[in-house]
């Protein structure tokens, strides 16, 4: 293996792949990077068994070959060299790098010994705007699962209904729902979200259509010159559907700001209480009330005014109310439920394709 590349797009590369590679597993080779000539390009590949990224990236290619290193070392020597044309040079298991400055090599291993994941090749293929698949993400990761005794909860569940793509993830505490678009695909699939959370990370500032390809073991994510692919968690996904309330007895409309910051301020009287806020709900007053208590230290009670229709209270924990006003994006916010021991939920009243659930605590 020869070839010429720049330091920019192959520290980009290494940047991208090596977050996966996994120093701790079984198979030392687990921690190296796969670097490899593909026609005219190279490729950088890193994988820990259940998910693999590989990111290609133009060479000028003289003779072709292929090696795994550190991917630790690999990216942060890279990453540390001028922004300069870079020489790669396979001689024996040592990969040579040199630059005008700079002249090293790292011991490899080979490239036969860097497992492989199965190639999907009877799925289908459909796309969507890296945008859409972005926006997602960032409003239904955070509710899933890190439990593996419920394997299918720590998963982002992609699924069509009635023509509609969606994407749900829940711990059983909260649960959070987000409309993708229209689509004639029938699509089902449980992907890890620590694969969906590397998903994200790839999109970074890729503006193009994201190609993802299924089959009925595995998922591969295309966003142009990156591919993730994941195993797909087996099993059925709850029918949460059947969670979200349609009717509400009592519900506030309010600037999001607002509730944001009496939220912020009333958990710092509710960590000692696992994060318990009581929310009072009042009509007459056309205002929602924050109170949280704590023995040591002392109580607080924050008010914001908002459009209000019934009357009702609700403990929650407040991370979980915090996390969800964080990732909802318009302006104003819509607060509801039907009874303290009953689901309440959070959307945006000007836009009808996210919702997310956040179960009371027993007060």
């Amino acid at each position: 293996m020869k070839l010429q590349v720049t330091q920019e797009n192959l520290s980009k590369a290494l940047g991208t792949v090596a977050r996966v590679a996994n120093a701790r597993g079984t198979l030392p080779v687990l921690a190296n990077v796969l670097i490899k000539t593909v026609s005219n390009r190279l490729s950088i590949a890193a994988t820990n068994l259940d998910i693999a990224i590989t990111h290609y990236i133009g060479a000028k290619v003289s003779d072709e070959g292929a090696i795994t290193v550190p991917a630790r070392l690999m990216q942060d020597f890279v990453s540390s060299l001028p922004n300069d044309v870079i020489n790669l040079k396979l001689d024996d298991y040592k990969l040579h790098i040199a630059t005008d400055q700079y002249q090293s090599a790292i011991n490899g291993v080979s490239a036969e010994e860097f497992p492989v994941m199965p190639a999907i090749s009877d799925g289908k293929s459909w796309k969507l705007p890296a945008g859409t698949l972005k926006k997602a993400l960032q409003q239904v990761a955070l509710a899933a699962s890190s439990d593996e005794a419920r394997p299918v909860l720590t998963a982002v569940y992609m699924h069509t209904s009635e023509g509609k793509l969606y994407m749900a993830a829940t711990d059983s505490y909260r649960l959070a729902e987000k409309q993708l678009m229209s689509t004639d695909e029938d699509i089902t699939l449980l992907v890890p979200v620590s694969a969906m959370q590397e998903v994200l990370r790839i999109l970074g500032d890729f503006e193009g259509d994201v190609v993802v390809t299924n089959d009925d073991q595995q998922v591969l994510f295309q966003a142009g010159d990156v591919e993730l692919v994941a195993r797909l968690i087996e099993g059925k996904y709850p029918p949460y559907q059947s969670l979200i309330p349609k009717n509400f007895t009592t519900s506030v409309t309010l600037k999001r700001a607002d509730l944001l910051n009496i939220t912020k301020v009333s958990s710092l009287f509710a960590r000692e209480s696992a994060g318990s806020i009581t929310i009072n709900i009042d009509e007459a007053a056309q205002a929602v009330s924050i109170r949280s208590v704590a023995s040591q230290l002392g109580e607080n009670t924050a008010t914001a005014t908002g459009k209000v229709t019934g009357d009702g209270s609700i403990t929650l924990n407040s991370r979980y109310l915090l996390d969800a006003l964080h990732v909802l994006s318009g302006e104003d916010v819509t607060f509801c439920f039907n009874g303290k021991l009953e689901p309440s939920v959070l959307k945006d009243p000007a836009a009808g394709d996210y919702v997310h659930i956040v179960m009371p605590l027993k007060s």
